[in-house]
């Protein structure tokens, strides 16, 4: 799949299917996280997969809207170390919801609110924190539609060399 493509046409669904996903699509969309970068290639991030409807919907009590989490069939915890960059488990989500796009599945992030029951219904250990979990599915009618919000224009969303800065340095259309 082209990236540019691939990064255009990528939504957050929240309605799958109930089939489940492949061993190997799994484990390509693990892979794809795994080889996301790291600040100073620490590698802070850590996956937890979770299948089972009891810990699906334990997890989904630990944040403020997850009612679609439980119903998912497939649910990645992405886990960093405390005094781990966000910006690390960013970019391992990103990497994991492209590879599954690619693969016809379809993914939405979930914040994941509350901390201390995260850890206790997943099991982690202290020094860890919940960055978000990230449900996958096929969509459900085939295709993953967005709700048709329009992007901000570039000019709205891009400032040059200063806050209010426009036009002088901008690449043309």
């Amino acid at each position: 799949m082209d990236t540019w493509k691939a990064i255009r046409g990528k939504r957050d669904t929240r309605d799958y299917e109930p089939r489940p996903i492949a061993d190997d699509a799994q484990r390509r969309i693990l892979q794809a996280g795994r080889m996301a970068g790291s600040s100073k290639n620490a590698q802070p991030i850590r996956l937890v997969v979770i299948r089972d409807a009891a810990r699906k919907r334990a997890l989904a009590a630990c944040g403020d809207f997850t009612t679609h989490l439980p119903d998912s069939p497939l649910v990645i915890v992405i886990v960093r170390f405390d005094g781990s960059r966000p910006f690390d488990a960013g970019r391992t989500a990103q990497n994991m919801m492209l590879a599954a796009h690619e693969l016809g599945i379809a993914s939405c992030p979930v914040g994941i609110q509350h901390d201390e029951r995260a850890r206790e219904a997943l099991g982690l250990p202290s020094d860890t924190v919940v960055a978000m979990a990230i449900t996958f599915g096929y969509p459900r009618g085939g295709r993953a539609v967005g709700r048709g919000e329009a992007r901000l224009p570039i000019g709205e969303y891009v400032h040059w060399e200063q806050w209010g800065g426009t036009g002088d340095g901008a690449p043309s259309a």
